[in-house]
């Protein structure tokens, strides 16, 4: 089944129910926006600029692109690029075009017109549909990205020469469901890697992986009409919108903040009456923060129907979880571990019931399988012994489109998929990741993971974020470097750090301590690439007096 089928049955059982939220803090507006197809209703109340959807008006909205895209001759099978940032209008455009058979392809809005160039012919789009924001960098390259493709603009600015104004054609379009026949082996979408080694890759899915993410996320979060998610990272990158897909098989609520800070957060949840918060480790250290320094009060916000925050994208401190846990004992919560070639979250899970096991990634989710393998890709069944780790299920990318080569460097024919991440298992079954197989650091002969360092600094007060990398080095081949960023208003120095590291084994101490901040990309990922880059090129002395 399509995952299409599911805006659709919402659209027949709960036409009129509240299907998205807008919720914008950085515009503060005395009227409540209600958004009945094109048509404002207003109503008086007081907060961030605010504007919903039911399921009625979201499904008409994709049925009215999809009808446009297919009045100008898009057909199964062509590719459609989402340039965009979070929006209410985001998700109808993106189930728009699948709608027609066609491949929707999501833009990161970070890309510079180089990247979106890049990713546009890498995946053959057909169409391209930008936001406001964007102008600028789609007309440097409109003269060449505009031969034999659509350019759709969405905005309240004008129409820029070079596009179509999207609000004028699809108003005219009819909103009855365009009725093309898909399948679940049918090609959805077109997401992209991270690119934090260089341009990214373009990751091929089909419906049947779609669908299974929402199963998934389902299953391991028990989603129910009665729930509420809150929406914050980027609905580019699969894992913001494959958690929505919760909300999507349950019928219920989702609300798209506009922001991360701490009190946007807590105020969206506390208006909106969120029950489930997805978040990164960086904000949900924010918040910690806020809270302990008594710039946030719990008191101040209705709180008790947040029943779930789980975080991904990264390895999660446990330090971090323990303390999330004294402002919020009675959240459950839960570790999600996947990549946008496993579509998103959910293919390992920590799983709401193993608190105890915080700090694991967790166990196959369902519908999925795991393995740790040596280099020869041979299974390692001893517990507590590192490996690459692979997974198997129905959400595996079907390929790196138009790469064959790399396609067959991360994916065997019996349907596994390589990581590149380093993890092993306990005896319980338990999955840690170690960390990337590119960012182990080998000094002296000695593998070093430095994810396991960064853990083990998040549990010293001062630390609000660390990344570890590795430096060259003549006589040890690499050396590790600590990048600290310490909580605003603490006071830490590098001789600090230093005397903390000595519980660890002298190998493991980092060589060279620097405090400054760590940069992380919209998904949370730390930008390792980018540190090696500045500190790499510096010597020892210098590295130690720009500490």
């Amino acid at each position: 089944m399509p995952i299409t089928t599911l805006l659709e049955q919402n659209c027949k059982l709960y036409p009129e129910d509240v299907a998205l939220v807008e919720l914008n803090p950085a515009e503060h507006d005395d009227r409540r926006m209600t958004w009945r197809d094109y048509d404002l209703v207003e109503s008086a109340s007081v907060g961030p600029y605010r504007r919903e959807i039911t399921w009625r008006v979201f499904n008409e909205k994709a049925n009215r692109f999809a009808n446009l895209l297919l009045e100008r001759g898009i057909q199964r099978g062509d590719k459609v690029g989402i340039l965009m940032m979070n929006c209410l209008e985001w998700l109808p455009i993106y189930f728009g075009v699948l709608k027609t058979g066609a491949l929707a392809v999501p833009l990161n809005f970070r890309y510079s017109a180089d990247e979106i160039e890049y990713c546009v012919k890498l995946a053959e789009c057909d169409v391209l549909i930008f936001g406001e924001e964007f102008i600028g960098r789609v007309e440097q390259i409109a003269d060449t990205i505009s031969k034999n493709r659509l350019l759709f603009f969405f905005g309240n600015a004008a129409t820029p020469r070079f596009a179509e104004d999207y609000i004028k054609l699809t108003s005219n379009c009819s909103s009855r469901d365009p009725r093309i026949l898909i399948t679940d082996e049918d090609d959805a979408a077109i997401y992209f890697s991270s690119g934090t080694t260089g341009f990214p890759k373009a990751i091929l899915h089909n419906h049947e992986s779609l669908m299974h993410a929402a199963k998934v996320e389902q299953k391991h979060h028990g989603q129910t009409r009665k729930d509420t998610f809150l929406l914050i990272p980027p609905l580019y990158h699969t894992g913001a919108k494959m958690h929505w897909f919760g909300s999507l098989i349950s019928g219920s609520k989702a609300v798209i903040l506009k922001g991360t800070k701490p009190k946007d957060v807590l105020e969206a949840v506390s208006r909106e009456r969120c029950t489930i918060v997805w978040l990164l480790v960086p904000w949900a250290q924010d918040i910690l923060d806020a809270l302990d320094s008594g710039a946030l009060k719990m008191d101040d916000y209705k709180l008790k129907q947040w029943r779930l925050m789980h975080i991904g994208a990264q390895p999660v401190p446990r330090s971090m979880i323990r303390h999330w846990k004294e402002y919020f004992p009675n959240h459950l919560y839960d570790t999600n571990y996947g990549l946008s070639e496993s579509i998103g979250p959910g293919c390992v899970h920590l799983g709401v019931e193993n608190i105890e096991k915080v700090g694991s990634i967790g166990i196959p989710g369902f519908g999925w399988k795991a393995k740790i393998v040596d280099e020869a890709r041979n299974e390692i069944t001893e517990s507590e012994t590192v490996g690459e780790l692979a997974v198997k299920g129905p959400g595996v990318m079907t390929c790196y489109y138009n790469d064959p080569k790399a396609t067959e460097e991360v994916l065997d024919d019996k349907g596994w998929l390589y990581t590149g991440d380093m993890a092993k298992r306990d005896e319980d079954g338990f999955y840690y990741l170690v960390d990337r197989k590119k960012d182990v650091i080998i000094s002296g002969g000695e593998n070093i993971y430095p994810v396991q360092i960064e853990d083990f600094l998040h549990a010293f007060e001062p630390v609000k974020d660390v990344a570890v990398i590795g430096l060259p080095d003549k006589r040890l081949g690499e050396i590790t470097a600590a990048i600290v960023e310490v909580k605003p208003g603490a006071e830490c120095t590098k001789d600090d750090i230093d005397d903390f590291c000595m519980k660890l084994p002298r190998y493991k101490r980092p060589k060279v301590v620097i405090l400054a901040d760590v940069p992380r990309n919209a998904t949370g990922k730390i930008e390792k690439p980018l540190l090696r880059k500045k500190y790499g090129v510096l010597d020892l002395v210098a590295l130690e007096n720009e500490s």
